[in-house]
């Protein structure tokens, strides 16, 4: 499938890709409720669904409760749900997330989609009375489905690389720092016990002097110009050799390979960024299906 939604007839978009991608388009609707169905696609899933809100709304009614209004905000960014008087949002379901979106051709007031849930991964399908206008807000969920996928395609991937690289050097550089205070300790420690040594071995009241040539540890320092000599150190003792670097592997100051974001292996990225990353991809691939259809014909669906 090559768009990323799909409906026998397609229909020509109502609104700019302006108006989707930097406001969003605002619809007042009744909210019926919405309920959980097994699946994440299908015409009968969601008639199940409309007919058991339907029937639960009328019950209400006959109790004295209104139908709640709310108002519906569209844009690439997802499909918002606020109490249509304190704006309070009460349901943001984002688009890739929607998976089925269907308005009844014979009663153009009511439509549905199917929306995984994004704490509970459960499949919720959330149904709406509007005012002859249902087939308007599919199309609408739809167009705003197709360019969130396009600008996913275009530059939500370059963007989620880049948090991928930062990811990568942020955790290269915490093992730096962790490697770095390793080396702190053990550099103390051999510190600690040179001076217990030194106390030891020297004469009581006298202080072994120091020659200018040597360092903390009494050794002579490395010179890069003289080659490497044999000569022992004042304790007596041989310098340790010179470790052999390898040609091939190239380690910095702290013996750790440098870090390269651009070779890196998905296994190194942080798991919330991946599983971001993968659950996009997912329901954008899975496509959102536009359909209209009949949800029941029982004289209980006459009015809400």
């Amino acid at each position: 499938m090559n768009r990323a939604f799909s409906r026998k007839k397609d229909k020509t978009w109502m609104h700019t890709p302006e108006a989707l991608s930097k406001h969003y388009i605002p619809y007042n609707v009744k909210f019926l409720g919405s309920t959980e169905v097994e699946q994440p696609k299908g015409t009968e899933v969601v008639r199940d669904a409309v007919r058991k809100l339907k029937f639960a709304r009328h019950i209400k009614k006959s109790e004295g409760q209104k139908t709640p209004k709310v108002e519906l905000q569209i844009s690439i960014y997802g499909v918002k749900i606020l109490d249509s008087k304190t704006k309070e949002v009460q349901h943001n379901c984002q688009l890739h997330r929607i998976s089925f979106c269907a308005d009844d051709k014979t009663d153009k007031r009511i439509f549905t989609f199917i929306c995984k849930d994004s704490e509970s991964n459960k499949h919720l399908c959330y149904v709406f009375d509007s005012e002859k206008c249902a087939e308007e807000i599919t199309l609408t969920i739809g167009q705003a489905f197709d360019l969130a996928y396009r600008k996913f395609l275009e530059s939500g991937g370059k963007d989620v690389e880049t948090r991928k690289q930062i990811a990568g050097l942020q955790k290269r550089i915490h093992e730096l720092e962790t490697e770095n205070i390793e080396l702190k300790n053990k550099v103390q420690d051999l510190e600690n016990q040179l001076r217990i040594t030194q106390v030891q071995t020297s004469p009581a009241g006298s202080v072994t002097p120091k020659s200018p040539s040597t360092d903390i540890f009494d050794m002579v320092p490395f010179s890069p110009i003289s080659p490497q000599s044999s000569t022992p150190t004042r304790n007596g003792t041989q310098p340790p050799p010179v470790p052999s670097r390898s040609a091939e592997i190239k380690r910095d100051l702290f013996g750790a390979e440098p870090f390269d974001p651009f070779s890196c292996g998905a296994g190194d990225f942080p798991p919330d960024i991946q599983s971001k990353l993968d659950e996009m991809q997912e329901g954008f691939k899975m496509g959102l299906t536009l359909e209209a259809t009949v949800f029941c014909l029982d004289p209980l669906d006459s009015k809400c």
